[in-house]
């Protein structure tokens, strides 16, 4: 059974930070490009970053660019997110997804969701 266990939310204050984790087991994704989606109350899910299957090349919403940061180890099946500089707006449950092809995630190419964790920034 594959599954995807992200870990790593909370509550923070603005500002501050914190760091996602998204461990994966049943299978190895080394071949996959990863992501992290987060879906905020009354609004639709949105891709917030990928990283390919080496994690040579990641892509980021612009609303986090030069504040998250995604990277994997594969050698552990996992991928992570650093959060910097956190906003109230970065609220929402966020999702990692292991997607179908190595080079990137996108909302229409993911094969496996995890459960979310949710980010709670306090003003």
């Amino acid at each position: 059974q594959v599954q995807l266990v992200e870990s790593g939310g909370g509550l923070v204050q603005t500002g501050g930070s914190l760091r996602l984790s998204c461990a994966a087991s049943g299978r190895t994704f080394s071949s996959n490009a990863m992501g992290w989606f987060r879906q905020a109350p009354g609004k639709e899910r949105e891709f917030v970053s990928s990283i390919n299957w080496s994690g040579g090349s990641t892509r980021y919403a612009d609303s986090v660019k030069g504040r998250f940061t995604i990277s994997r180890d594969n050698a552990k099946n996992t991928v992570y997110l650093q959060m910097n500089s956190l906003k109230p707006e970065d609220t929402a449950v966020y999702y990692c997804a292991a997607g179908v092809y190595p080079h990137q995630v996108l909302a229409g190419s993911v094969g496996y969701w995890g459960q979310g964790t949710q980010v709670t920034v306090s003003s």
